[in-house]
């Protein structure tokens, strides 16, 4: 069996003193948003009256108002109406044959909603290579990917930091589950990356078809929370799984070492816990994740994400046992709005709406997730007058174009109350 290498810090910003992360934090983002005030003309908008000059510490960046995650689809649905920039506005980056850009953009992606992202020139983009360095992923290995490489850009950014690790990448994508397993056992695959309960499935279907996976001691999972029960099957197998804390608009967030006391906050980003009133709450308290990030292609400052979490109390004086002096946080807690992750991908309440508008037929309809053998599950319940087998078809393949995810349509005649539970 592979022994798993040293727990060691990716490079020296991670074991900065807090003073010197501090410091070095604001400089870089007084230059980016005075790069984005010019550039950008959402975020010279939303920066009218504040001088990026005076972002000098917590209260000064308190005065820019969130931009939420939700809010962002609006602005950005807004603006391609108009015919303008179909970031909203908000990426220094694109394309010039629609709106004058500093940069070109090398790619662009569409998560769920929709909500559009720009990717810039550069090596690891996102800045995943600390996350899955911390997983154990050394040069010379081989990465089995299993993020989706359709559409949204998870495949795209945990490749991109395997090779700037110097290590091979297999872009498996997602299902396809026994031809997953081959790939694995005949590569010798060393690190999986992707949803943990995909990484289950596998893992039970080599035991079931009697393949061994000898190599794979590794992994980095993300988009749904990892339990402890999965964790405990993982670690019986020999594989040493960690969780990040990603997204699309973002990239890497904070992720685990294997002194597992916590997510690290990556050391591009800095992340507000916020209440109700938009203010940054005392550590140790849930709240809004809100994150700024040193992204000078796509300068979001105080972005909320909708998910919850809270600071760990003292770890922005104590380090790690692991040695990394970074702020943590206590990982995923739930949501502060009505959108919903499932199997790593966001649902809007709006694209519920979106199927009401397409199937007139229906009069109602409520999206329940719940999660069932260590799977997410979604269902759509729908209220219709005349519910037929065609009907119930044609939703089901509207909700999968709206999402990317297959459903369960069920459709009934009593009626349901006028919401939309998630």
């Amino acid at each position: 069996m592979t022994a798993l290498p040293e727990d060691t810090p990716y490079d020296a910003l991670e074991v900065r003193s807090p003073a010197q992360r501090e410091s070095e934090f604001w400089e870089a983002l007084r230059r980016m948003a005075a790069h984005a005030k010019t550039h950008a003309p959402a975020w010279a908008e939303r920066l009218r009256g504040i001088d990026p000059q005076d972002l000098t510490g917590p209260e000064a960046l308190a005065r820019v108002p969130v931009l939420r995650k939700s809010d962002l689809l609006e602005l950005q649905r807004a603006s391609r109406a108009r015919g303008e920039d179909v970031f909203g506005g908000h990426a220094t980056v694109g394309w010039t044959a629609r709106r004058p850009h500093p940069d070109t953009a090398a790619r662009v992606f569409g998560s769920p909603g929709p909500i559009y992202e720009p990717q810039a020139h550069g090596p690891d983009y996102w800045r995943m290579a600390r996350a899955l360095h911390a997983a154990g992923l050394r040069p010379g290995e081989l990465l089995h990917n299993s993020f989706s490489y359709h559409f949204t850009p998870a495949g795209a950014m945990l490749e991109g930091g395997a090779h700037r690790l110097g290590c091979a990448v297999f872009p498996a994508g997602v299902g396809q589950t026994e031809l997953q397993v081959q790939a694995l056992a005949d590569l010798g695959a060393h690190c999986y990356g992707g949803t943990p309960s995909f990484l289950g499935i596998l893992v039970e279907r080599a035991q079931a078809l009697g393949i061994n996976l000898p190599n794979l001691r590794k992994a980095l999972v993300s988009g749904e929370a990892l339990g402890k029960d999965l964790l405990a099957r993982l670690e019986a197998q020999g594989i040493a799984a960690l969780q990040c804390y990603a997204s699309a608009d973002i990239g890497l967030i904070a992720y685990e070492s294997r002194s597992r006391d916590g997510l690290f906050v990556d050391e591009s980003v800095r992340i507000d816990i916020v209440g109700p009133d938009d203010r940054p709450l005392p550590d140790g308290e849930i709240g809004e994740v809100v994150v700024t990030v040193l992204n000078p292609a796509y300068p979001l400052m105080r972005f909320g994400t909708g998910d919850l979490s809270a600071i760990i109390p003292h770890s922005r004086q104590t380090a790690s046992p692991c040695g990394r002096t970074q702020v943590r946080i206590k990982g995923w807690l739930g949501r502060a709005d009505q959108a919903t992750k499932v199997r790593g991908l966001f649902v809007h309440p709006q694209q519920v709406q979106d199927v009401l508008h397409r199937h007139p037929q229906l009069r109602l309809a409520r999206l329940v997730v719940s999660y069932r053998n260590g799977e997410d599950h979604m269902e759509l319940l729908c209220a219709a007058d005349n519910p037929t087998p065609e009907l119930t078809l044609a939703v089901q393949q509207t909700v999968r174009a709206l999402t990317k995810l297959r459903a369960e349509v069920t459709s009934q005649v009593r009626r349901l109350r006028p919401a939309i539970s998630v």
